[in-house]
C-alpha cells in the first residue's frame, strides 16, 4: 500500500500482522499496534520526542546486564509489572497475595538448613524470620522450596556488589509440620537504582526512588502455584509510596525488638493449588 497517512497507516500495519499463524501472538501485535498510534496521535507526539523516547529505550538496554535488569526496574516503575501480577494471580480469599518480582533474583542461591544464617556476613542487625507455609485449608506444606533475598544495612544486594558472593540470599525448605526459620538481618528501606535512565525519569518526574523495608520470598512446591511475594517491614515512611508500587496491607508484618538487640519477625504463607 502507498501514500499512506496518518489516517490510514494504523490499519495498512494491523493487516501486514494476517497471516501471524500464532493466534495470540496476533492479537498482541494488534493491539500494540493500536495502543502505540493511539498514543502517538493523543499527543500529539514529535518527531525530536520520539527520539528522545528511543534513546531512553537505548540507555535502558546498555545498562542492563546480569546483574542489573534495568527494562523490570523502568516495567515496576510505571506500575506496570505490578498490573501484570495483579491481572495474573486472582487467588481465593486466605491465600497469599503476590506482588512483584523485582530485578535481584538470582537462580541457583545456596542451600540452607532451618535455622541457618542466610545472611553470610552482610551488614545489618542481626533478625530472625519464621513461620509456616500451609495450603488454603490450613494443612501444612512439607519440604516447601523457600527462596529468600533481601538488601543489606546499606540498601545494597549482593548482585550489586563487587565479588561479594551470594548474601543476604538463600533457599531453604519447609520441615514436617511445613515451618521454615532462619537468621538474616533487619530489612531497612531502600533506594532503587537511581543511577541509569530509570532514575533520570524518576527525578523529571519528581518521584523519589524508595522502597519500604521488606523481604522477597519466592515460595514453590508441587500441587501449589508458586507464590512471589514480599513481606513488609510495618510502620516503614514508604509503605505509601513505594517507588514500584508493591505494597498490599496483608504482607505487612511487625518486626519485633528483642531484649538482646535483635529482631523477629513471624509471617505465615497460603498457597494456592495449581489448576
Amino acid at each position: 500500500m502507498r501514500n499512506l497517512t496518518q489516517d490510514n497507516i494504523t490499519q495498512a500495519v494491523i493487516a501486514r500482522f494476517a497471516d501471524t499463524p500464532d493466534a495470540r501472538l496476533k492479537e498482541i501485535m494488534t493491539s500494540l499496534v493500536q495502543h502505540l498510534h493511539a498514543f502517538a496521535r493523543e499527543v500529539k507526539l514529535t518527531e525530536a520526542e520520539w527520539f528522545q523516547g528511543i534513546e531512553f529505550l537505548t540507555r535502558v538496554g546498555h545498562i542492563t546486564d546480569d546483574k542489573r535488569q534495568e527494562f523490570i526496574l523502568l516495567s515496576d516503575t510505571l506500575g506496570l509489572s505490578m498490573l501484570v501480577v495483579a491481572l495474573n494471580n486472582d487467588k481465593p480469599a486466605g491465600a497469599t497475595e503476590s506482588t512483584v518480582f523485582g530485578p535481584f533474583y538470582v537462580e541457583g542461591s545456596p542451600e540452607f538448613r532451618l535455622g541457618d544464617d542466610v545472611a553470610q556476613g552482610a551488614v545489618g542487625v542481626p533478625c530472625g524470620v519464621q513461620g509456616y507455609v500451609r495450603d488454603i485449608h490450613g494443612k501444612p506444606v512439607r519440604g516447601a522450596r523457600v527462596e529468600v533475598w533481601q538488601a543489606d544495612a546499606e540498601g545494597k544486594y549482593d548482585v550489586q556488589r563487587e565479588d561479594a558472593g551470594h548474601q543476604a540470599r538463600g533457599t531453604l525448605h519447609t520441615g514436617k509440620e511445613g515451618e521454615y526459620h532462619f537468621k538474616t538481618i533487619l530489612a531497612e528501606a531502600y533506594p532503587i537504582p537511581d543511577d541509569g535512565p530509570v532514575g533520570d525519569m524518576l527525578r523529571a518526574t519528581k518521584r523519589h526512588p524508595w522502597r519500604p523495608a521488606h523481604l522477597h520470598f519466592m515460595v514453590s512446591a508441587p500441587g501449589y502455584e508458586t507464590l512471589i511475594t514480599h513481606v513488609f517491614r510495618n510502620g516503614d515512611r514508604y509503605l505509601d509510596s513505594d517507588a514500584v508500587f508493591g505494597v498490599r496491607q496483608s504482607l505487612i508484618a511487625d518486626w519485633i525488638e528483642q531484649p538482646d538487640g535483635t529482631y523477629l519477625v513471624q509471617y505465615d504463607f497460603v498457597l494456592n493449588p495449581a489448576t
